[in-house]
């Protein structure tokens, strides 16, 4: 079923992934990549996958808040990034304007997706109680 801890699992698993992916020289996300990113912007994925991961599995019954929290996260590195100057976030994470967009869809999703995850809890419960 599709609901908050499930979304956590999923979007914590890509961003491993992700961050897994970025040391290893490929097209998409590395140095070289479409997505452009240093060692540090990988360890951010890796750590944001962890929270994600975390939040699903340790913090039980805390999910949705999980999900808010990094959601709420991304929109900020979203418009940090937008407001940054140059290649490099912060002076430390490298970005270049495919992750700048990103970020920002990225942030969009985690919005729909907590919106959507509320929904259907929702109707869950309303449908319990009936």
């Amino acid at each position: 079923m599709l609901n908050s801890k499930t979304i956590c699992i999923a979007f914590g698993s890509v961003f491993v992934l992700v961050g897994l992916l970025g040391f290893i020289p490929n097209p998409i996300v590395s140095s070289e990549g479409m997505f452009e990113t240093n060692v540090l912007h990988n360890f951010v994925h890796l750590l944001t996958g962890a929270a994600f991961r975390f939040g699903s599995v340790v913090l039980d019954g805390k999910e949705n808040l999980t999900l808010k929290a990094i959601t709420v996260a991304y929109f900020g590195v979203a418009l940090l990034g937008f407001f940054t100057e140059g290649n490099m976030l912060l002076g430390m994470v490298h970005i270049n304007e495919a992750d700048r967009w990103l970020h920002l869809g990225l942030a969009m999703a985690m919005v729909v997706s907590t919106i959507g995850a509320s929904q259907l809890s929702t109707q869950l419960v309303a449908s319990s109680h009936a």
